[in-house]
């Protein structure tokens, strides 16, 4: 791992990387949605060779007590062995908890669903969304994609049909209504390796680099979510350029959803 990381320090140095791109350069991204036929919204996104399937699950339910009419937004990731030699069966481990909660934060914070419009009867039904993320296969940067296919995947679900005299849900049946989307919150994520920045690592950057940062952006420029992984540190200017970096990458990712 050590000469991985030295050669990988002295390409960035030089401005470049091991795929030949720049290293503020995203690899190839790809959108599909309507890919689960039984899901209300789905999408798959592919960065370079890395791969997330995403589906929503609409479920009718009771909302917290401290936000009662408000919908419940629930997200869980699931690291199969079929992605990577490193995820294995079993208990959610931490790297698959970190997915979740760092998807779920950018949509959270950056309020892309008008939970309010999830509200039934207040205090007592919402509309509950589940959001699962299954890696396909993790070539590095699956926080980005899972971010980007969560996102995907609610601005094209629609409600199930919703007996509410009943209090049924009809899980086969499709309403034309879709989810109260109103912003689009993109996640970029960069990496430092031996002082150098750059976006969009691979499996093989992430093993060698020492720290990475994870921002979230609205349309409007507005960061509303971060996330710092690894041991190492960023200085204050690097923050900036990279928020900097992310809002720019950020409209390019946007235009693909739009």
């Amino acid at each position: 791992m050590k000469v991985i990381r030295n050669y990988l320090a002295e390409l960035l140095k030089m401005q470049k990387r091991e795929d030949g791109r720049e290293p503020f350069q995203c690899r190839e991204v790809s959108i599909e949605t309507g890919v689960i036929a039984r899901s209300p919204g789905s999408a798959r996104v592919k960065i370079g060779d890395t791969e997330v399937l995403v589906g929503v699950k609409l479920d009718v339910g009771e909302p917290f007590p401290d936000t009662p009419n408000e919908g419940v937004l629930i997200i869980n990731a699931e690291l199969i062995p079929l992605a990577s030699p490193d995820f294995e069966t079993g208990p959610p481990k931490p790297e698959a908890i970190e997915l979740a909660r760092v998807t779920d934060r950018g949509i959270r914070e950056g309020h892309a669903i008008d939970v309010e419009k999830l509200c039934i009867k207040k205090g007592e039904k919402v509309w509950m969304v589940n959001i699962d993320v299954y890696p396909m296969n993790d070539d590095g940067n699956l926080i980005d994609a899972s971010a980007l296919g969560a996102i995907a995947a609610l601005k094209t679900a629609v409600f199930p049909k919703y007996d509410e005299s009943a209090d049924k849900v009809e899980y086969k049946e499709f309403t034309k209504t879709k989810l109260p989307v109103k912003a689009l919150p993109i996640m970029t994520t960069f990496g430092k390796l031996a002082g150098s920045l750059f976006l969009d690592p691979t499996h093989r950057e992430e093993k060698a680099f020492d720290s990475r940062l994870s921002i979230s952006t609205l349309d409007d420029g507005t960061v509303c979510a971060m996330q710092k992984g690894g041991f190492g540190t960023f200085t204050k200017d690097e923050v900036l350029q990279i928020m900097g970096l992310a809002i720019q990458k950020s409209k390019e990712l946007r235009k693909l959803l739009k």
